[in-house]
C-alpha cells in the first residue's frame, strides 16, 4: 500500500487538535519506514531572545512520529506517546525546520523512533529526539 503525503496530511487534518494544526506542520516525504516533516518559522513559536521555542520543536517531532509510524504500518491507527527524549544543541532563528524520522522498531504494540531536527539550508541538527509509541489498535 502507498501512503503518500497527501494521505498524510489527511491524517494531520483529522486527527489533531487545533494547536498542534496551528503550528503549520506540512509533510515533505513519506517512505516505508520514515517521513519528513517541514515545521514553518514563524515569530509566533519564538522565545525570549528569537530562537524557535523548544516545546513547539518537541510538539513537531511527536507529530511527525504519528505520521512516520502510520507510514510505517500503512495507514493511521490509534497510537499514543509513552516516551520522548529531546536534546537541544542550537537555536532556530528565522528559518523553517525539517523534521526526519526513521522508525526503528515497529512490533505489534510498540513503535520506536529516532527524530533529527534540522534548520533548513543547514546539516546540522538544531535538536535530536527519540520517541516509543503504545500503538492501540
Amino acid at each position: 500500500m502507498t501512503f503518500s503525503p497527501a494521505d498524510a496530511d489527511k491524517i494531520l487534518a483529522d486527527n489533531f487538535a487545533p494547536w498542534v494544526l496551528a503550528l503549520g506542520l506540512t509533510v515533505q516525504e513519506t517512505g516505508e519506514r520514515h517521513a519528513v516533516l517541514r515545521l514553518p518559522w514563524s515569530e509566533d513559536l519564538a522565545r525570549d531572545g528569537g530562537g524557535l521555542s523548544g516545546q513547539a520543536m518537541m510538539a513537531a517531532a511527536d507529530t511527525a512520529t504519528v505520521i512516520a509510524i502510520s507510514a510505517a504500518r500503512g495507514a493511521y491507527g490509534p497510537m499514543t506517546t509513552v516516551q520522548q527524549s529531546t536534546s537541544f544543541q542550537r537555536p532556530v532563528i528565522g528559518t523553517d525546520v525539517l523534521i526526519h524520522v526513521r522508525v526503528t522498531k515497529l512490533g505489534k504494540r510498540m513503535a520506536f523512533a529516532d527524530i533529527t531536527l534540522t534548520p533548513e539550508g543547514t546539516k546540522e541538527p538544531a535538536a535530536t529526539a527519540s520517541t516509543v509509541y503504545a500503538l492501540l489498535g
